[in-house]
């Protein structure tokens, strides 16, 4: 990462562990399990799978791109508090994923439903979209503040499972290729819709913040036109970055995975839709082949690089990469745009655009 994100990552950092503690002291069991007795020992199944993936890393750009949207809007930190909403979100939805794709690997280790089981995975991980709620009930505002962003997180994660069902209903049948438009959607879904949250829970904050201070002359209106906007960049930006990210599975591999275990997955990806839609009949019963091969054979068969020269040779794997990117720049483009407060921030959040590329 570069280094002017550090500081910020590093305040995002410690207030996630705070959330998810080595060692939870009894603040925190009075937080989140208020009402009960219950001595530490009996909960750690419950917490060391999230703690142990947690602890591999991340690039964390969603909470940072939710604090820096606060900070741009003349917010400050008012979003640090409910980061966690963000990121144990998309952990939880980690576990969940590697559990329902067979995967074998995340950031360099065994996944944790391999290390777990997958009873104490699926627990553990919905345990996760759960926990970062104590942020929400503790947080000091109106009643009808805290109400309308819990009703923004729940429409965003009804957004993120629709979206993860369409992506599993596609890969668990071979011979179906969605359309270009929906796997937009599956992606908006699935992926972008997280980023989008990012995105208006530090503009919601930022808004709830100002709220009963003096507005100066230089604070922009955070109005609905403001918030639309802001959303569908951060949507953008969410979906170009799973794009780029499934054409590095293919061609390079992407760091703590194996390369090509979409093939394994079966995933119908971006690049594997372009590649399909030049000539469906020929070219589905070729992946279907090379699907089928990996999910027997894993990622170290013929097959698997067959099928990625094929991609690549068909110039499917570039197109992919170029969308994917142009997405991102777009995002880019509309953060540049923001009427920003803090112009610095500003600065950060369209700079932070060109490192997901």
């Amino acid at each position: 990462m570069d280094k002017e994100y550090i500081a910020e990552a590093e305040k995002i950092e410690a207030l996630l562990k705070e959330f998810l503690p080595a060692v939870p002291g009894a603040e925190w069991y009075s937080r989140v399990f208020p009402r009960l007795d219950i001595r530490p020992e009996l909960t750690e199944s419950l917490l060391e799978p999230g703690r142990d993936l947690f602890s591999r890393g991340g690039k964390r750009w969603r909470p940072i791109m939710a604090h820096l949207v606060c900070r741009a809007l003349g917010g400050g930190n008012a979003a640090l508090p409910l980061l966690p909403l963000v990121e144990f979100c998309h952990t939880a939805s980690l576990i969940h994923d590697d559990l329902e794709d067979s995967s074998g690997q995340r950031r360099g280790k065994p996944t944790v439903h391999l290390l777990y089981g997958n009873d104490t995975a699926i627990n553990a991980g919905a345990f996760l979209y759960f926990l970062p709620l104590t942020a929400l009930e503790h947080w000091d505002v109106e009643a009808e503040d805290r109400n309308h962003l819990w009703q923004i997180w729940a429409e965003h994660l009804r957004f993120l499972h629709l979206g993860q069902s369409l992506d599993i209903a596609w890969h668990r049948d071979p011979a179906y290729f969605p359309s270009l438009e929906d796997y937009t959607l599956m992606s908006s879904l699935k992926t972008g819709c997280l980023a989008r949250f990012a995105a208006l829970l530090g503009a919601e904050t930022a808004r709830i913040s100002r709220k009963n201070s003096s507005p100066r002359k230089s604070d922009c209106e955070i109005n609905e036109g403001l918030l639309a906007s802001l959303g569908a960049a951060a949507q953008k930006l969410g979906v170009g970055f799973q794009i780029l990210d499934d054409v590095k599975n293919l061609l390079t591999g992407i760091k703590g995975k194996e390369r090509g275990d979409d093939v394994v997955e079966g995933k119908k990806s971006l690049p594997v839709l372009l590649f399909v839609q030049e000539d469906q009949k020929n070219r589905a019963s070729f992946v279907q082949r090379c699907f089928r091969a990996a999910q027997k054979g894993g990622v170290n068969i013929p097959e698997v690089e067959q099928f990625i020269d094929a991609l690549t040779d068909a110039g499917a794997l570039a197109e992919a990469e170029k969308r994917g990117k142009n997405l991102i720049i777009e995002a880019g483009t509309a953060f540049s745009a923001l009427p920003a407060v803090d112009k610095e921030a500003g600065r950060l959040l369209t700079s932070l655009t060109e490192l997901l590329q």
